[in-house]
Order: C-alpha cells, then sequence, then structure tokens
C-alpha cells in the first residue's frame, strides 16, 4: 500500500499539471468554450496549494485541502452542466481534481492508524543510537539531558522543514531549561549536514541510518518517498512524523504519533510540556 501511495502522489502531480497545460491550450485556442475554464480551476487548486506549502513555511496544512476538494467538486458541477459537455474535459476534472483531491484527503495523507508500544507516556525511552552530521556516533542513554526529538522524513518535506523552523525559532528559550533538541532522520549525512547549515541555531541534526531506531520505535514508513525522488539521493523509506520529550533521566513526558502528516503539534505545547514537568 506504501508503494502505490509513492507512485499516486506523483502520478497525480503529473496528471495536475498535464490537465492544466491542456486546458491552457484549449482556452488559449477557443476562448469562448467556457467549459475548458472549470478544468484549469480544478487543475489549478490543488497546484496552487502545492506551490504554497513548498514555497511557505506552513507545518499544517489539513484544514486547506478540504476547501481544494470542494473547489474541485465545484468544477464537476460547472462541467455538468456547460452546454458545450463533452467527455475529456469531464474526465480531467472528475479523475485528476475530484478523485485525485479525494484520494489525497482521505486516503494519501493518512497514516491509517498508529500506535507503539514503547511511546508510552511514563515509559523510559530505550536507549537510542544515531550519527551526526560529521559522522559520529550519539547515544541518547549518554546525554543525561532532557531531550526533544523530531523525526522528520527529510529535506524534500516541506511540512517538516517548517516545523523544523518553529522550533529554530524556540532554540533560546528550551536550551534555558537544558533541552537537547535532536532533528531525526534516514536522509544522508550530506543531505542532513546541508540542512543543518540552513539553521543559525545549535541543533542536532542526526542521520538514523537503514531507519534502524525508527523501526525499533514502531515509526518506520517503508516507500514512504514519492516515486521518482530517488534521483535526488533519497532512499524509499523514510519515517513517520514523530515528536517525543523525555525528561534527564528518559522518562517520555510527551509522544505525538500524528496520523496524518499534514497535522504537527504546535510549537508552544513543547515548552507547556517542559514547564509542567518542572524542567
Amino acid at each position: 500500500m506504501d508503494r502505490l501511495k509513492a507512485f499516486f502522489i506523483s502520478a497525480w502531480m503529473t496528471l495536475l499539471v498535464a490537465g492544466a497545460v491542456r486546458s491552457g491550450w484549449e482556452i488559449y485556442s477557443y476562448p469562448s468554450n467556457t467549459i475548458w475554464y472549470w478544468v484549469l480551476l480544478s487543475m489549478a487548486a490543488p497546484l496552487s496549494f502545492f506551490t504554497w506549502v513548498f514555497t511557505s513555511n506552513v507545518a499544517r496544512t489539513k484544514n486547506i485541502t478540504k476547501r481544494i476538494f470542494v473547489i474541485t467538486l465545484g468544477s464537476l458541477v460547472g462541467v455538468a452542466l456547460s452546454p458545450s459537455l463533452t467527455t475529456e474535459p469531464f474526465m480531467w476534472v472528475l479523475g485528476a481534481g475530484v478523485i485525485g483531491s479525494a484520494l489525497y484527503e482521505w486516503w494519501y495523507s493518512s497514516f491509517g492508524g498508529r500506535s507503539s508500544e514503547v511511546l508510552k507516556v511514563g515509559q523510559t525511552l530505550p536507549a537510542l543510537e544515531f550519527i551526526n552530521a560529521e559522522g559520529m556516533r550519539i547515544k541518547t542513554s549518554e546525554l543525561n539531558k532532557p531531550m526533544l526529538m523530531i523525526f522528520y522524513r527529510g529535506n524534500w518535506c516541506p511540512l517538516c522543514m517548517a516545523q523544523i523552523k518553529e522550533v529554530a525559532g524556540q532554540y533560546r528559550e528550551l536550551a534555558e531549561k537544558g533541552v537537547e533538541i535532536m532533528l531525526i532522520s534516514p536522509q544522508s549525512q550530506s543531505h542532513t549536514a546541508n540542512l543543518a547549515q540552513r539553521f543559525d541555531a545549535p541543533m542536532s541534526f542526526l542521520v538514523d541510518q537503514d531507519n534502524a531506531m525508527a523501526k525499533h520505535l514502531g515509526i518506520f514508513a517503508a516507500n514512504g518517498l514519492p516515486s521518482g525522488m530517488q534521483v535526488l539521493g533519497y532512499d524509499s523509506d523514510t519515517v513517520m512524523p514523530t515528536v517525543i520529550m523525555t525528561d534527564a533521566v528518559g522518562r517520555i513526558l510527551f509522544a505525538d504519533l500524528t496520523d496524518d502528516y499534514r497535522v504537527r503539534p504546535e510549537p508552544d505545547i513543547f515548552l507547556t510540556v517542559f514547564s509542567q514537568a518542572g524542567i
């Protein structure tokens, strides 16, 4: 199923671009044929959403995507009521517009229920080991500090990047509490080092080689990378976005296992949880 999702998101984006080009050409050639304006709208709405996500620092998008689906559904009604209705524009709106948006909203974005027996509040976090951007091994059992651990999918994920930027903005307040901020992904050391250079905050950017720790924690995502992005140097397998907070002895204070990658904890919750634990 994860492999099917990886193919879907890449294929859908390709169809949206193709549909926008096709409708744009028809509008240019026959500007009075209004049915193709509905096709263009149904393609442009999700494309504009993804453009916004990739160009803005936005970490949460679930409420927005439902509006995209409504726009595509409205476009389908517009096409169906058009006096010049033909099969091709109807199929573009129904397939790439409505069905594509519906699949993204209610299937692709959901992890289908998540749980982890080792990430329950009050339990002790298992000893974990990562590699930093310089190739040094980092063991959580040796830190003896409160920890904020964010497992993110990779530099390719715009929502993950926005979440990291939020945490970077809180760095000073968290550092005053003695918190070790650990940003962890299975991507290569080179990608991790490039990401570390973007932020003027001494946070720990770490690599989980082969998703070994993610598998141990039950947050591994096989074939989580959109198809085709392997050419950029990313592995097909990744991790489900996860936040873990512990005290200095490794007791879990908070664990967010979001069931929807578009939903992330609000940044203020981190300071609140540590404060409530007396940190």
